[in-house]
């Protein structure tokens, strides 16, 4: 997974729905199931990474999951990092250039 790896587009959209299926569980606050795909451990430990706020935590979350979805809709074939997507943020709010992936608020 990452930035690093294309997935072909039969893969990457079952990843897709694995995907908003792990975001909607870590946004309800507990995962239900004990087997992960190694990308998804890659996600967690990247999300885990990340240390975020308990008080924004489920809003970061969301956005990260809908500006993946749209990196993915617009042609990207690998998964969005939550770094990543933070990365972004930070150029963008400190006038450096954005990616195409942003989020508008």
């Amino acid at each position: 997974m990452g930035q690093e790896t294309s997935v072909p587009a039969y893969e990457l959209e079952s990843m897709l729905t694995q995907f908003n299926k792990l975001m909607s569980e870590l946004v309800r606050g507990r995962i239900q199931r004990t087997t992960f795909q190694p990308w998804e451990i890659e996600v967690l430990l990247d999300i885990e990474a990340c240390d975020l706020r308990d008080g924004n935590r489920r809003q970061v979350l969301k956005r990260y999951q809908r500006a993946t979805n749209r990196f993915v809709d617009r042609g990207g074939r690998t998964m969005l990092k939550l770094s990543e997507y933070l990365a972004k943020k930070h150029r963008s709010i400190n006038g450096g250039p954005a990616g195409e992936d942003e989020e508008d608020d």
